[in-house]
């Protein structure tokens, strides 16, 4: 974010004499105003304070209700105006962030600083680090500025310490953001994340689902993390996060277990659905297959919309993930019908610093953490999915 929105956002708060504690210290420009109506021009402002005023704007839309009257009331009596909101969602799988500490019980000795990764202290912070600024680079502000994603759907993140870390010490830290994750069963310790700003998405209800592993198969897998959460604009948004089973063992032998994963998120969806027809639903995560397996399929084909079907990168990478020279999609976003008509765009970002040469296929490939067990200080083997929704204000 430049220098220049940061100090209009510290000018526009403290001219209007703003309460700070309720406003995050990072400014987040995803809202557009306008002058009131019944004013022909902006109220006494430079251009340096409209530009805060935007910032300002969306966190006034993003309390809650009690407080917003107030709020709101303020802007409206400097004679401003919520247009339109961005609201950006982001799917990232990490690529193994472990901490540097065995967690009892679970089978992560390798990710010590004296397991086979050599996993240390300086090589777990440039990889918070690092995941913190691929976040960043996701951003979209409504006139194309920088602003900060609203939630993020991670995989592969193992503990509670790893994700206070990423949002209380990272670069992240001046961010704002809290987190829901699960604590999965996994016997590696993984589990999935949603990250989200409180300024714009206020969780209402949040929950795990357990998937029991199919008849012959006994290891566990990562639950299903479901959060409801109010939007600026009023609208409830259901966001289901999910990492399915890999593949590791054989496609078909461990294809069963991922369709058991697509059951439950049908029987969660279902469930929401009956108690609101038009619920806005999102689903987000890795689900080790592609779009024409069947386990994305049977997702499909009970009425959600394969979002990131077609997605591709602006710098020409062809999926999230790259396997033996090709591109492909094991990552996907799933929406409502209701949700469709809010979609603007859906994309994959592979910002050249997520990317690398690919010295065996050509081309570039995921800037990955490790290559076997050898590291070789990149992010993440995956690239992060984008959406972005726009949501108009009723007159």
């Amino acid at each position: 974010v430049s220098e220049l929105r940061f100090s209009a956002y510290l000018s526009t708060i403290k001219r209007y004499d703003l309460p700070r504690e309720r406003l995050p210290t990072f400014p987040l420009t995803n809202a557009i105003c306008s002058p009131h109506p019944c004013q022909k021009k902006w109220p006494n402002t430079s251009s340096h304070d409209r530009l805060g005023l935007e910032t300002t704007a969306c966190f006034l839309a993003g309390l809650p209700e009690k407080r917003l009257s107030l709020r709101k009331g303020k802007a409206e009596k400097m004679g401003y105006q919520l247009l339109a909101i961005i609201f950006t969602v982001v799917q990232l799988n990490c690529e193994n962030l472990f901490d540097t500490q065995h967690d009892t019980g679970k089978n992560d000795i390798e990710f010590t600083e004296t397991g086979i990764r050599h996993w240390t202290f300086n090589r777990y912070w440039a990889k918070l680090n690092g995941i913190a600024r691929t976040i960043v680079s996701c951003g979209k502000g409504i006139d194309g500025g920088a602003a900060l994603p609203d939630v993020v759907a991670l995989c592969e993140v193992e503990n509670d310490t790893v994700m206070t870390d990423l949002t209380k010490k990272s670069l992240l830290r001046t961010a704002g953001y809290n987190y829901v994750m699960t604590h999965s069963a996994d016997r590696r310790g993984m589990d999935v994340a949603l990250l989200y700003s409180p300024a714009t998405f206020a969780p209402i209800r949040d929950c795990t689902f357990r998937v029991p592993p199919p008849e012959g198969m006994r290891r566990p897998t990562r639950d299903i993390l479901y959060v409801a959460g109010r939007l600026p604009a009023g609208d409830t948004l259901h966001i289901i996060v999910v990492h399915a089973p890999s593949r590791m063992g054989g496609e078909p032998q461990t294809r069963p277990y991922r369709c058991k994963v697509a059951q439950c998120i049908v029987a969660v969806t279902d469930s929401i659905r009956r108690q609101s027809p038009e619920a806005k639903i999102l689903i987000a995560g890795d689900f080790n297959d592609y779009s024409n397996n069947e386990a994305v399929r049977s997702i499909v084909a009970k009425g959600m919309a394969e979002v990131s079907e077609h997605a591709t990168g602006k710098q020409g990478a062809g999926g999230t993930y790259r396997y033996q020279g090709q591109w492909g999609s094991l990552d996907h976003l799933f929406a409502s019908p209701s949700l469709l008509p809010f979609i603007q765009e859906c994309y994959i970002n592979d910002a050249p610093f997520l990317t690398e040469d690919d010295p065996t296929y050509g081309g570039r490939m995921p800037h990955r953490s490790f290559r076997g067990t050898r590291y070789v200080g990149g992010i993440s083997d995956h690239l992060p999915l984008v959406v972005h929704l726009r949501w108009e204000k009723n007159e």
